[in-house]
């Protein structure tokens, strides 16, 4: 298991589902991303930090940088977001197809 492995188990099952899935988007998205723990969160990395992902009592917190939230804020209003965050609550459906955007707008950014 690794530390990012250990970390999803903490959560209950659904998020740990939730979790895995955009663990799964991110590594397809960005193949040869590597992992880590960074900021108490799972933390994925190129050259430099791609984006980070953390499971809270009500939500899923999703880090993909303030670039990507200020690219795709339009999709983002639905959901609490912030400068370099956003909310995806766990009683709604997770909009896969926006993280999987994200993630690919994050790894053309990186390759700059």
């Amino acid at each position: 298991m690794t530390v990012v492995d250990d970390y999803i188990s903490e959560f209950p099952e659904q998020t740990q589902s939730i979790m895995q899935q955009m663990r799964t988007i991110i590594h397809q998205e960005a193949p040869g991303v590597k992992e880590k723990i960074s900021y108490g969160m799972p933390t994925f990395f190129t050259n430099g930090n791609l984006v980070h992902f953390a499971g809270y009592k009500k939500h899923i917190g999703f880090y993909p940088a303030p670039s990507a939230i200020s690219q795709f804020e339009d999709q983002l209003k639905e959901y609490k977001y912030a400068k370099g965050s956003v909310q995806f609550p766990l009683n709604q459906p997770i909009p896969y197809d926006l993280i999987r955007k994200m993630v690919q707008f994050r790894v053309k950014e990186s390759d700059l």
